[in-house]
This record gives structure tokens, C-alpha cells and sequence, in this order.
């Protein structure tokens, strides 16, 4: 329950003064007295894009990150929370901060500046508007990351499917050595490099580019848990799953060096 009440002048203390008829407020009991434009204060709350549940703790570290950075600069488009410190479970260790503004600061003296102040180190990512827009367009990187985020702004971007075969390409260098490599990678990593794969097909394919339309890509190529398995490092059947992999990067690398080929970006 809460009282809203007017400090009045007494000859010897000065004195608030409460209904007698109230539920709660017993005689005796202590209270906190606190101005009222304290209370207030108007907080901005964030928006979220395809999350159905956030940990507490975590709603707090975007909100510490929010105000952190408001104290730096005076202006900005938005800040941008992604990465896999919003899927579900206690992941604090990849949390990505597009910071999307004109001006132009040192990104690592920002994330020591969070570090410190949160004990948590960001990835922070200062990009213009222009340049946002011109990456959800043309690359699903961006896509997959601002499929799933908690923003400072509301933000609404039509993207439009422009194919640059040479971004893809670099792209899709970045999974090459996932089978050479597969021994040494941990979960997430792995996860990360068959994501990247997956996107660029769905991408090179014209179809919606997202975290959950990639993990059900992934279901439908290799297996219906195989998304998970791979995060927890336990892939069943290895053989089967690295032949069929092989397979799909094949796919991609022709079809991307035959775009580059033909003249296309």
C-alpha cells in the first residue's frame, strides 16, 4: 500500500499525517519517507523483440549498461542488446552492444567502462544508422543478431534482400575450418560456425533469416536435436553429421563463387 501525504509545519517537529481508515500501516510499524519526485522519475523501459522471458538479473544489467552509457553521450539513434546472453539460462559471457550513432568513441574504452563498473566485459559495436540498414539488407549476420534483442528505442527497419555474393563469401569463410577443427571446438563455438553456414542458405535462398528460423533450418537439414547437441558437444553420430555438412558448404561455396564469377558484388 502506499500513502501519498503533505509534510505540515508543527510548532515543535513537523509532521505527515495519514488516514486512520487504511489497510496496512500499522501503529508501530517504521516507514521510509522520500520525495515524491523521486518516485517519479521517469525510467524508460526497454523494448524486447522476440523474447518471451528474461531473467531478472539480466533485465538489470541491460537497464546498468543503458544508463552507463546515456552518461557518456548526449545524443544517440539507439542502443541495441544482442547475442547469447538473452537465451535462457545464465550466459554472461557474449553480450553484444550496437551502439548506432554519427559520432565516433573508442569501443574498447567503453567496455572497460561496463567491465568495471558491471564485472561483465560487452562486445561493443559502434555503427551508423546508415550502415545498420545497409547490413540487414545485405547481410544475415545482422539479420540473425536483431532477430532476437532488447533495444533502448523502439526500432522498425524494412530490409530489403540485396544478394552480395563477396560479403557471403567472407562469411562463409569464417565455418571452413569447422571440420578440421571439430575436436578442438567446444559447444557454442561449433554452434556458432554451423549457424553461420545455415544463415547464408537461408539467405542465398530469399527466406526470413532469424535465430529460431535458423535453429529449425538446422533441425530440418541434420536432425531434429541436432542444434542442441551440438551446443552441449554431444553430436551422436559424427560421421553422418561432418559427410552432410561437407555437403551443404559445398553447395554454398559454388553457388557464392559462381555469383562473384558472373559479375555480381
Amino acid at each position: 500500500m502506499e500513502i501519498i501525504s503533505k509534510i505540515s509545519k508543527g510548532s515543535r517537529m513537523d509532521q505527515v499525517y495519514i488516514p486512520k481508515r487504511r489497510l496496512g500501516f500499522e501503529i508501530g510499524s517504521h516507514v521510509i519517507i522520500k520525495p515524491l519526485q523521486e518516485l517519479e522519475k521517469h525510467i524508460e523501459k526497454p523494448f524486447f523483440y522476440n523474447i518471451n522471458f528474461l531473467e531478472p538479473i539480466k533485465v538489470n544489467i541491460i537497464n546498468e549498461i543503458f544508463e552507463n552509457i546515456d552518461k557518456i553521450f548526449k545524443t544517440y539513434d539507439n542502443i541495441i542488446i544482442t547475442g547469447s546472453f538473452l537465451e535462457k539460462g545464465f550466459h554472461f559471457n557474449d553480450i553484444d552492444v550496437l551502439i548506432v550513432m554519427d559520432d565516433h568513441i573508442d569501443e574498447k574504452y567503453l567496455e572497460e567502462l561496463v567491465e568495471n563498473k558491471l564485472g561483465i566485459k560487452p562486445h561493443i559495436i559502434l555503427i551508423n544508422n546508415k550502415s545498420l540498414i545497409k547490413g540487414l539488407n545485405t547481410d544475415p549476420l545482422y539479420q540473425t543478431m536483431l532477430s532476437k534483442c532488447v533495444s533502448r528505442k523502439r526500432f522498425i527497419y524494412k530490409t530489403k534482400h540485396e544478394i552480395n555474393y563477396k560479403i557471403l563469401d567472407l562469411h562463409l569463410l569464417k565455418s571452413k575450418l569447422f571440420v578440421e577443427n571439430f575436436n578442438m571446438l567446444n559447444g557454442n563455438e561449433k554452434y556458432e560456425m554451423l549457424r553461420n553456414v545455415v544463415s547464408i542458405s537461408l539467405f542465398l535462398d530469399k527466406k526470413e533469416v532469424s535465430k529460431n528460423k535458423v535453429d529449425k533450418e538446422i533441425a530440418k537439414l541434420f536432425g531434429k536435436n541436432t542444434y542442441k547437441e551440438i551446443k552441449d558437444n554431444i553430436i551422436s553420430d559424427k560421421k553422418k553429421f561432418l559427410r552432410m555438412y561437407r555437403k551443404l558448404y559445398k553447395k554454398l561455396q559454388t553457388k557464392i563463387l559462381r555469383g562473384i564469377k558472373s559479375g555480381s558484388k
